[in-house]
C-alpha cells in the first residue's frame, strides 16, 4: 500500500460554508490530496462539494467513496490501476508537465 503525507499549510477564501464548491483536478490517483483538500474544506463548514476530474484510478476512488461518500464524483475516464509508484496505468503522463509544458 502506498502512503503518502500530505499537508495543506494555507488556504485563503471568501466565505464558503454556505456555497457549493466544485474541486478540480487532471487525475484521481490515490486520492491522498483530494481527500486532504475536501477534509479541510468540510472544518472550514462546506457541506456541498463535488469533485470532477478527467480520469481516475479505482484506488483513489475506492478512497473517496470510503472516506467522504457525501462528494459526488464526476469521473471523465477510470483507468486501469496504479503502478508501485502511485502512478495511474495506463494514464496521462505527468498532468502538471502536460498544463504547464515543463517537458
Amino acid at each position: 500500500t502506498l502512503k503518502f503525507d500530505i499537508h495543506i499549510e494555507y488556504i485563503a477564501s471568501p466565505r464558503i460554508d454556505d456555497k457549493t464548491l466544485i474541486i478540480t483536478d487532471p487525475m484521481l490517483a490515490t486520492g491522498g490530496s483530494c481527500a486532504a483538500a475536501i477534509e479541510l474544506l468540510k472544518a472550514k463548514g462546506v457541506k456541498k462539494i463535488r469533485f470532477l476530474c478527467t480520469i481516475a484510478a479505482p484506488e483513489g476512488v475506492e478512497r473517496m467513496r470510503r472516506e467522504h461518500p457525501d462528494v459526488d464524483l464526476y469521473i471523465g475516464a477510470l483507468d486501469d490501476h496504479l503502478n508501485d509508484h502511485g502512478y495511474i496505468v495506463p494514464g496521462l503522463g505527468d498532468a502538471g508537465d502536460r498544463i504547464f509544458g515543463t517537458k
